[in-house]
């Protein structure tokens, strides 16, 4: 009870300090200290009273979790236990043993190793189960849950159960927690004759550095490149001030990139271009999808508001907003959104409609209009919308099926138990299509299309409002079902080259996948055709009106 008093008084001690420093009205801050007084009594009493024993901590954090969801999906509580994962945002590397996962069924499986790092080195592979972890139990736990145990000081060691397909016992696995670094740049090279490709994975610190040696070293191997593809897709952003530092790379010293705006005038910045550029001639296609975000849009929007760059793909996620980590005691933060930033059109790319925490689409016609440098007409609001569009890849309702139910992944991991090793990677190709629609059959792959889930909400309905429409919709219900069985030869090439690419990662790790992938993406094959023809990409940069 007297630390609950006690709390309530720092609470209040803190929220006067406020108003004398912001002289706000009185009414706003009779209104806070109020309902911090209602929040206390409430948490004493339900503490004192409640049929069960609770836990103060995981009480609390409901709250808070709940509170900050309320206002945007970026504002967030960072607590003790969360700190090594918003480090490796920020920073790219934490302490761990070097692997990524996901739950499937009852237990967190890993997916993904980090070559040379403690999980890789202990000889645990993608598509084992983790059991337990330190002697307790798995099962039913979260990622994030799992992750945290797995995550801490360097040298310190854990021990993992895990269950490996194909083998009856389990097995305990001793790993040595270590740094693990993971690269913001995994990968560049030249993807034709006078075509370079980098990828930016996430803007984490020296992502403008890294980005810079890859563009340095590709020009000095490859002296007459006429064209680089940098490719954003997928990457959520990160820090500001690294992606002021790779527009630098493109445009010249002194140039404005991005001008921040918030409730507190006093925090309001514009970023400049600080160094002479690298480059300011070489042609630029920037890939960008709908997992483009923050930095990623700040880069692409930049370089199409100064004409220096063709955008191509799909439409970015639109996410236009500034957050800043502010220490908040106990080892934890809060990570919260404090202004909003606008690009050199004077655009705002931030999406103005979430829901369940994703992007609303923003039609063309409620967005307003800005120019970029050549006169070109470009839009705020949703996203940074690409100068070529692409037909995403995967979007297909049988391929979302079988990401989402785990298909793709669990007949690699069937393979990797047959093969030791593989081609490398220019050689290897996928040519058992065959066993892989035997192995849905043993897994009995079902899914619903959209229509066929139109289809059953309309038999409710009418069967609901009394109208006989049974005969029709057994009709269009057969329709249906004799189309998707042609969708598995439809999306056939499609399908192959998931499976290639999670394929190559099994045996040659993130890079084996991001070549795979390079081998049969048709954005970068769009890509290196627009550089074969300079008058079509100068024209998309102007002003042709």
């Amino acid at each position: 009870m007297k630390r609950i008093l006690k709390f309530s008084a720092i609470l209040a001690i803190f929220v006067f300090g406020i108003a004398a420093t912001q002289s706000p009205s009185t009414d706003k801050y009779f209104e806070i200290l109020k309902n911090i007084e209602i929040f206390t009594n409430l948490y004493r009493e339900v503490n004192t009273y409640y049929v069960d024993d609770l836990d103060p901590g995981k009480l609390m954090r409901t709250g808070i979790d709940a509170m900050m969801e309320s206002l945007d999906p970026y504002t967030n509580y960072i607590s003790e236990s969360d700190i090594e994962g918003y480090r490796f945002m920020t920073e790219g590397k934490y302490s761990g043993i070097g692997a990524m996962s996901k739950k499937m069924g009852d237990y967190v499986t890993i997916t993904e190793l980090y070559k040379d790092n403690s999980a890789d080195k202990a000889g645990l592979r993608p598509g084992d189960q983790i059991i337990a972890v330190d002697g307790q139990s798995a099962k039913g736990k979260k990622p994030e849950d799992v992750n945290n145990i797995m995550r801490g000081f360097p040298g310190t060691e854990v021990e993992l159960t895990i269950r490996r397909p194909g083998e009856k016992s389990e097995r305990k696995v001793k790993l040595v927690r270590e740094e693990v670094n993971v690269p913001n740049v995994p990968y560049s090279g030249m993807v034709s004759d006078k075509v370079g490709y980098v990828a930016l994975s996430t803007f984490t610190r020296d992502a403008g550095r890294n980005v810079a040696n890859a563009f340095k070293k590709l020009k000095e191997a490859t002296p007459d490149m006429n064209g680089l593809i940098f490719d954003l897709r997928g990457n959520g952003g990160g820090l500001l001030n690294e992606a002021v530092n790779i527009c630098n790379i493109f445009i010249p010293k002194g140039q404005i990139v991005v001008t921040t705006k918030g409730k507190v005038k006093d925090w309001d910045r514009s970023f400049k271009t600080l160094n002479p550029s690298m480059d300011e001639k070489i042609p630029v296609v920037i890939l960008i999808d709908k997992n483009s975000a923050s930095a990623s849009e700040i880069v692409s929007g930049v370089l199409q508001d100064y004409d220096r760059a063709v955008l191509l793909g799909q439409r970015s996620y639109g996410k236009g907003l500034v957050q800043n980590t502010r220490d908040i005691g106990y080892n934890s933060k809060v990570k919260m959104t404090t202004a909003k930033y606008y690009i050199p059109s004077q655009r705002c790319i931030q999406s103005v409609e979430y829901e369940e925490g994703e992007p609303v689409d923003i039609p063309d016609a409620k967005r307003a209009k800005f120019t970029t440098r050549n006169g070109r007409t470009v839009l705020d609001g949703g996203g940074i919308a690409p100068d070529m569009e692409v037909d995403p890849h995967g979007e297909s309702a049988i391929i979302k099926s079988l990401m989402r139910q785990n298909i793709l992944f669990d007949y690699v991991t069937d393979y990797c138990l047959k093969n030791d090793s593989i081609a490398a990677i220019n050689d290897y190709h996928f040519e058992d299509y065959d066993d892989f629609l035997t192995f849905l059959n043993d897994r009995s792959f079902a899914y619903d299309s959209e229509s066929e889930k139109l289809l059953k909400k309309l038999k409710k309905e009418s069967s609901k409002e009394g109208f006989s429409l049974t005969s029709e919709i057994e009709m269009l219900e057969k329709k249906v079902q004799t189309a998707k069985e042609g969708e598995l030869k439809k999306y056939k090439d499609d399908i192959i080259d998931l499976i290639e690419k999670e394929i190559a990662s099994r045996y040659y790790y993130q890079i084996g996948k991001i070549k795979m992938g390079l081998r049969n993406d048709k954005e970068i094959k769009e890509a290196v055709s627009l550089f074969g023809d300079l008058d079509k990409y100068n024209k998309l940069l102007a002003n042709t009106k």
